[in-house]
């Protein structure tokens, strides 16, 4: 491209940015507002100028104390979203064993990838800025940088490359149309932030003048700006800009969509959803308003209490020194000297507090539990002052958990298309052999090699899901219930030690078993020996389960169509199992 050329996209795309900037500056000030409120600089308000200015007293001895209860809300949120850690899945591609196998395979990739990029961690990150803003983004890339280093070449090393993710607050990304419902709904996306000039210099080798207005020292705006596929551009478009600079022109780099497309490297978040906006909506919004109103009233209430406590003296005009009496007041033992024939200074009557100030607090209260879905019990985490029966109780644990479960389901869907898009791109990138490490159900490490051929499946969905209505305390007396029923006895009453493990599982104390269940280890070595039997004889071993194997075996030939060659091995195999059946009984 012509330095011409260059400029010139440099300018269109830096123009497109500034307009998007202005269509959005509206919401901007709304999270800007929101994050005020939620530190407890709460004497601002937004501007007809478009600007937030700190508002002024009327008088000097206003009281303009903050009495925050939207941090309280957020973090009680928070407390119960963070319960939400589903175990992802992935389904097969097809009916087939070997489908099957690479399903589970894909599921192992994604658990030792989530363990590395600490998903957990980021996923609350996202959520906190959701919470406060209303949306927030995750962002999946493919860092050549990190992995294994394979050598070096000219001088520099080379890495194998693996997923970078990262958490993105909402005042970085700008969208084509601000009335997209969704992010899909977007044709073009704009992720602009500051960054250092050294760190663009270092990265793309281009020497950009800082930019004041960044809010950053030594900073410049970098703007990549994502095109989805059209008619012209077959492969859509990225453009990175810093400066006047083009660092980077062409196609989209990730084939991240669904059947091969590509797309935005990012899966939006949102607290809320507002029909007919891109932008979703925080509970903060709406609680703004009696924020304000609860502050006025107990500012009120205090200076009310403090002319009681106090008082107001009545002094006649040239009666006293009224400097003396304004600057110690009437303390204990004082000497007051007024003009002979005058009044005496005396306290003016204030009255009684009046009881609608204590009417409107306990009101803007409830109003407070009403908008945010968080009530008494939530945010005080205790019980409420009556009497109330343990049925109405667990009802009204269960309504709080019922006005939480929507932001929950919208953060599963964005931690699942995450997990899609990791996928995807260890498909398109992990071009050689790794090693993936994970725990499994019994805390013992794991470790295992795969290529990007065994990601043939990326249509995640959750396995189990320890959401914000089921609490450790709820699934213990679960299984406890179930182990009063029998419901979990063998056809003798008793309770096997399969059984036993489970229960163990369930109730959080896995690791107290130090050996897995005999029988799970049995079908897992017949699971391996269908793959060994693929590619040559294996012969049984003496400790085998063999009616185990047999049923596994003999799953495995009905569930896939394989080669006369391998029937002929696996048929041979079985017969071994049976003849060795019933030896040693």
């Amino acid at each position: 491209m012509k330095t011409e050329q260059r400029n010139e996209l440099a300018a269109e795309v830096r123009a497109d940015f500034e307009k998007r900037r202005e269509e959005r500056r509206g919401r901007e000030l709304q999270w800007r507002l929101n994050m005020n409120f939620l530190r407890g600089d709460q004497y601002c308000a937004v501007t007809r100028k478009g600007n937030i200015e700190d508002e002024a007293r009327n008088y000097y001895w206003q009281e303009r104390e903050v009495f925050n209860h939207l941090a309280p809300i957020i973090e009680t949120r928070m407390a119960k979203l963070g319960r939400v850690k589903p175990v992802m899945g992935v389904m097969p591609a097809g009916g087939t064993q070997k489908d099957v196998f690479a399903a589970k395979t894909a599921a192992k990739i994604l658990d030792a990838a989530g363990n590395r990029l600490a998903l957990d961690a980021i996923a609350m990150q996202v959520t906190m800025w959701s919470e406060a803003c209303g949306t927030a983004f995750y962002k999946i890339t493919w860092e050549t940088g990190l992995g294994l280093c394979l050598g070096e070449t000219e001088g520099r090393k080379v890495y194998e490359g693996d997923v970078g993710l990262t958490a993105c607050p909402p005042f970085e990304i700008y969208p084509d149309c601000q009335d997209a419902d969704t992010l899909a709904g977007a044709r073009s996306l704009i992720h602009a932030r500051a960054v250092p000039v050294k760190f663009i210099a270092e990265k793309w080798g281009a020497n950009v003048a800082a930019e004041p207005d960044c809010g950053r020292e030594n900073a410049a705006h970098l703007i990549e700006r994502y095109d989805l596929p059209d008619a012209k551009s077959p492969n859509g478009r990225l453009t990175v800009v810093a400066g006047a600079d083009v660092l980077h022109d062409g196609p989209l780099p990730y084939i991240n969509g669904a059947d091969g497309a590509r797309g935005f490297p990012f899966v939006m978040q949102r607290s809320i959803e507002l029909p007919g906006s891109f932008w979703g909506v925080s509970v903060l919004e709406r609680a703004i308003p009696v924020q304000r109103a609860y502050n006025a009233v107990k500012n009120r209430k205090q200076e009310f209490l403090n002319r009681i406590s106090m008082g107001v003296l009545a002094v006649e005009d040239g009666s006293c020194d009224t400097d003396n009496l304004e600057e110690e007041g009437l303390n204990p033992g004082k000497v007051v000297v007024y003009r002979a024939g005058s009044n005496p200074p005396a306290m003016m009557d204030t009255g009684r507090l009046p009881s609608e100030l204590i009417v409107e607090e306990e009101r803007l209260l409830s109003e407070f539990i009403g908008i945010s879905g968080v009530s008494e019990i939530m945010r005080n985490s205790g019980l409420p002052q009556s009497n109330i029966s343990g049925i109405a109780l667990q009802l009204l644990i269960e309504q709080d958990d019922t006005r939480l479960s929507v932001t929950a389901e919208l953060m599963k869907k964005a931690v699942r298309g995450t997990a899609a898009q990791i996928l995807r791109l260890y498909r398109q990138f992990a071009s050689t052999p790794r090693i993936g490490r994970i725990a499994d159900k019994d805390g013992a490490p794991e470790v295992f090699y795969w290529s990007k051929s065994d990601v043939g499946a990326d249509e995640v969905y959750f396995v189990s899901d320890s959401g914000v209505t089921e609490t450790p305390a709820q699934r213990r007396n679960m299984v406890f219930e179930l182990l009063r029923a029998g419901l979990l006895h063998n056809e003798d009453g008793k309770l096997d030690n399969s059984a036993r493990v489970k229960v163990l599982d369930m109730l959080g104390f896995g690791m107290w078993e130090n050996a897995q269940d005999l029988n799970a280890l049995h079908v897992k070595r017949a699971v391996l020996e269908n793959q060994r039997l693929e590619k040559g004889e294996t012969p049984p071993s003496e400790i085998d389960e063999h009616g185990l194997h047999i049923v596994e075996h003999t799953r495995y030939l009905l569930a896939n169509e394989c080669a006369d060659a391998v029937k002929e091995r696996i048929v041979a195999h079985i017969r071994l199992h049976k003849g060795m059946q019933g030896v040693g009984d």
